[in-house]
This record gives C-alpha cells, structure tokens and sequence, in this order.
C-alpha cells in the first residue's frame, strides 16, 4: 500500500464498510459511504484540472463536505491549502498567492470573503458549495455527475500533501509544508503513544484548518474511530455531544475546558462514556486537569506543532496527577532536547529551547528559505518555545521565548502565573504579559475577564498568588477587561494583541 493519506480511507473502507466513519449535526456516514464521497470530490477536481502538486484552497467550515475534498485531493496527489476563515481578505490573499493556488473551493457562510478575494488572487476554478454565482463551479452538481470509483493515486511518501499556514501571531504566517509521511508518522505517533482505540468515538469540534484537528481525523481514520464533527464549538452543545454521542475521547484546548467547567448545568451531563480528553496548544493550568478529573477524565496535554504534525510529546493518563504540570514524554517516533543559548543540552530541570526531531516533522517552509533554514537545522526543529526536561525526562513547557516576562534580570514565565490565577473563582479568563517599569524593567500584569457580577482587586490577587508564587512573579498590576480575551482561532490566547492595546494604559 502506497502512503498516500487519500487511501487511507479507501483501506478502511475496505475494512469496516459499514461501521459510522463520520457524523456530523445528525448525518452519519460510514466509512464505505465516506469514501465514495472522498472519490467522488477527486473526480469532480480532476474534472477541472487539478493534479498532482497543484495548491487547492478551502475555505471552509468544519463539515463533511471539508473533509471529502481533503482525502480527495490527496487522493490525485493535489497539495491541500486549509484557509483560516477568520483572517480578512488581504490576510488570506497573502496566503493564496504565496501558496499560488489554482482553486479555491468555499463553504456558503464565507461567500462574501471569497468575492472579496476576486482581483486579489489569480484567476483559477472557484467551486462553491452552495449557490454558485456565475462563473463559479457548484461542487454537489460537479461530484453528483462524478464517480464513485477509486481514481488513479498520485502523490505518496515525501511528496507534499498539504501547506498549512501558521497562526501569524507575529509577522506573516509561514506555510508549513507537510507531506504524506509526516501524516502518516504523526498518526502512528499519536496513535502508539496515546489510547487511541479501534471502535471509539472521538469528538472534533476544533477548526479543521488547524493541524491539531485534521490531524485527529487522520488518526480516528487510520485507526478505526469514529470522527463525531460539530461545525464549531459551544460549551452547551459540546458537552450536550459528549452525552448523546457516548464520545470516548476528545480534542480540547485549555479555554474549551474552561468554558465547560463554567456551564451551570454542567453536572446534569451524563460524562460517563469519556475516559480521556488531549489538550494542547498551551499549557493546561493545573487547576482544569484537577477539575476534570474529579469527572474521571484525564486531561492528556500533549505539546506540539503544525511543523511536527500535530504531535510530540504526551503526558499518559496514568501519570497525569503525580506530573501535573508536565505534557509528557517524547512520543513513540519523537525525540525531544532542551538546549541553552549555546545549543547545548540543558541540566536537569534547566530551562532553555525546546527541539524536536522525527519523521514527522517537516522539510521546509513553503517559498521560504531563510524561515527553513532558522528553524531546521542539524535534523532538529527549533520551535522558539520554552521548556524544561526533568531527571525522568518529562517535558514541561514554560512559554514561548517572546511572551516571557524579565524583571530585575529574573525570568518569569506567563504560564506559571495564570495557572495559579486560573483558580480565581471571579475570572473567566486571565492571560499575563509584561509591562515596562522603570526600576525593574518589567512588571507582571494580569489581565482578566471577570465572571458575571463578580469584582476582583490587585491586592486580592497578590494575597491569592502570596505563598503560591515567589513574590518577584506576584502581578504588580491588574486589568480588567470587558470583553473576552483575543484568542486565534486554536483558542491560544493572542498576546501580542493584548500588549498593543493595553501597554499604554497599564498603570499601577
């Protein structure tokens, strides 16, 4: 069997023809049913054109429709663009053009997005998932006519499968390009290190133009799982899911258990079918994993990046409480360093860049050298993150190198601090950045998102934080803010949008 991650679904179409492959707002297909659809959406494409290599965007929201074209694509050997749908016009204009896409195939919610893009990107095939305007392809009329027959497969190993842009939190995004190994080793990393399990039911409410999603569906495929999809995530309705859907696992970030654990009717929710949940994107407060286990759920923090996949390391459920704080080990095809300035291998317990290395991480950024040659270098990825190995070599991310917080020549790590504010009980959201201050350098400011009717003051939060934290990391300032904290689309707490709008306002 060639590694192309089209066929993937083809083989387990093979293997479980009618088990439920995916479920989506009450639909339930199977996988032969998934994958006819699959088949379907590469004829429709290569009906137009597109092949081996050529860039497809899709601008979409999470749906079946999504998932139908990725496989498909993959399929002829075509290469994926998953589009942020939450970026403007000019912000993915720069990501079509630099990816040089030859069609873009957009969901009906984004439909003024994608006229605006008109002029803006090279003419190609526009394909519309409903109510095409003139001159643009309708994609159920173009897979209706197209068969359900196995095309041709193109593409496989090394070749690239996908160029998934990066949040963009500073600067431009960079394309990660990922191929069909990387998936491929990602999924058996994933799957060999975690209790991934044939026949669960694995609930993906994350966007799936982030890897952390797609990457899910890839493993729930090639292990045999069931991908129940919600088109977005509401605390209300994701635990409704859990319930009704008897979900074994699911994919979360830290605001997502937050947000949960919020729902005064959360203990009306029958959570018995769950026994273990991934969290990742930013280290978990202490406080959720202790929260969620008292569900007898074990929160899983697992730490990666686009640039390795999804995946490299995971903390086991079986030492989830005695290493709290900790995301784990080194996956099964994973190896892990934390080095100094000097790029040699940390002490014990010392902080310094965290590396990762496997066949899952990638190549190169797309169209951009000098990103690559930054990043990866000796076989290694430098993810700018972080982290500390302890003497049993679990990882503990700290932060990233740009969000930490120096005052009076002290490090202090964000991280740290909001998870001992996290169990605040008037804040529903906190997030901690630096602010200048002329005898320090820097100060600590916690910025917090109150509950409804609840008040909070500074010297509340320093005696809350007093005996918890060493008193140069206790906040010196506190803002309040009405509105929710600017997050991406990951739910990863947006930092730098935070010190543009409040550094000039921070006061004591």
């Amino acid at each position: 069997m060639q590694t192309n991650i089209g066929l993937f679904l083809a083989k387990r179409a093979r293997l479980d023809p009618h088990r439920a492959g995916l479920v989506f707002e009450g639909r339930r297909y199977s996988f032969r049913e998934w994958n006819a659809r699959a088949n379907r959406a590469a004829h429709a494409f290569a009906g137009l054109g597109i092949g081996r290599g050529d860039r497809v965007g899709l601008l979409m929201a999470n749906s079946p429709e999504f998932l139908e074209c990725f496989f498909g694509l993959a399929k002829i050997g075509a290469i994926v663009v998953p589009l942020n749908w939450r970026l403007t016009p000019p912000e993915l204009a720069f990501i079509a053009n630099d990816a040089g896409i030859r069609a873009l195939a957009y969901g009906p919610e984004y439909a003024a997005t994608a006229a605006a893009l008109r002029g803006q990107i090279p003419d190609g095939s526009w394909i519309a998932l409903d109510q095409a305007p003139a001159g643009d392809h309708d994609y159920a009329r173009l897979t209706a006519a197209a068969p359900e027959t196995e095309p041709a497969p193109a593409g496989a190993g090394a070749d690239a499968l996908m160029i998934m842009f990066t949040s963009g939190t500073t600067g431009k995004p960079k394309g990660a390009v990922l191929s069909h190994d990387n998936l491929f080793y990602d999924s058996c990393t994933v799957a060999l290190s975690t209790d991934w399990r044939w026949g669960d039911r694995v609930l993906v409410a994350l966007p799936l133009f982030h890897i952390g999603a797609l990457i899910d569906v890839v493993i729930d495929v090639h292990v045999g799982s069931t991908t129940v999809l919600m088109k977005a995530f509401d605390p209300v309705g994701f635990l409704k899911t859990l319930q009704d859907e008897k979900i074994n696992s699911f994919l979360a970030v830290p605001a997502m258990l937050q947000f949960m654990l919020q729902v005064p009717a959360l203990r009306e929710f029958d959570l018995s079918s769950v026994r273990w949940a991934l969290c990742g994107t930013a280290p978990v407060p202490v406080p959720l994993i202790q929260a969620w286990a008292q569900f007898g759920i074990a929160i899983q923090q697992v730490y990666g990046l686009t640039e390795c996949a999804g995946g490299a390391a995971v903390l086991g459920s079986e030492r989830a409480l005695d290493k709290i704080g900790s995301t784990g080990l080194p996956m099964f095809h994973t190896d892990i360093r934390v080095v100094d300035g000097l790029g040699r291998d940390a002490a014990a317990d010392e902080v310094g860049e965290i590396l990762i290395r496997g066949p899952h991480v990638i190549g190169a950024y797309w169209n951009n050298p000098q990103a690559s040659a930054d990043a990866l270098r000796d076989g290694w990825l430098h993810t700018g993150d972080l982290g500390r190995l302890d003497a049993e070599g679990y990882l503990y991310v700290v932060d990233r190198k740009k969000d930490m917080v120096i005052s009076g020549g002290e490090n202090i790590y964000p991280a740290e601090v909001e998870s001992v504010l996290t169990a605040l009980p008037q804040c529903a959201e906190v997030a901690v950045i630096g602010v200048p201050d002329p005898a320090w350098g820097e100060a600590v400011c916690a910025v917090v998102r109150l509950r409804d009717g609840q008040s909070l003051t500074l010297d509340e939060v320093v005696a809350h934080c007093s005996g918890k934290l060493g008193k140069y990391k206790i906040p010196k300032k506190l803002i309040v803010s009405a509105e929710p904290l600017p997050r991406n689309p990951t739910g990863k707490l947006l930092k730098r949008l935070l010190r543009e709008k409040y550094l000039p306002h921070a006061a004591p």
